[in-house]
């Protein structure tokens, strides 16, 4: 059982309106995400959140707030995705990063052009954060108790 359940992290990064976004292909079809992957046995999940950051987007950022933690059932594969969703601000951008495979490629997007391909969205879990961001629900950093 532990192999369907999945921890993920994910970001909402903002930049003058626009919304820091990837594409990337699951099954044939493509479908749009924030920056978002597994956190791995052993780290720490804000470094996980940086991490994914970087290696699907070419971004480093900084993390800010707390969005919380949204839950979905992908019922093709039974796997439970626990998703813990970050504020983050941009801080440089690396045109020479290697970018994770996974992803098509990283692009800015506003928040109508985000709603207008709401069919593509990856899971329910983009436009809810992205809802609660715009709405200022976010929580301190202080939230987290972190030993790793």
């Amino acid at each position: 059982m532990p192999n369907k359940i999945h921890l993920t992290v994910a970001t909402v990064v903002e930049n003058d309106g626009q919304f820091l976004m990837v594409k990337e292909t699951n099954d044939g079809h493509q479908t749009i995400n924030q920056p978002a992957g597994h956190v791995e046995p052993g780290e720490d999940i804000i470094a996980a959140a940086l991490r994914e950051t970087f290696e699907e987007t070419g971004w480093e950022v900084s993390v800010c707030g707390f969005l919380g933690i949204s839950t979905y059932l992908a019922e093709a594969t039974g796997v439970t995705y626990y998703r813990l969703t970050f504020v983050a601000k941009p801080l440089r951008f690396d045109a020479e990063a290697t970018i994770d495979p996974d992803i098509d490629f990283a692009l800015w997007m506003s928040r109508e052009e985000i709603e207008a391909n709401k069919q593509h969205l990856r899971s329910p879990a983009v436009i809810d954060c992205l809802n609660d961001y715009l709405a200022k629900r976010i929580f301190p950093m202080e939230i987290f108790r972190n030993a790793l």
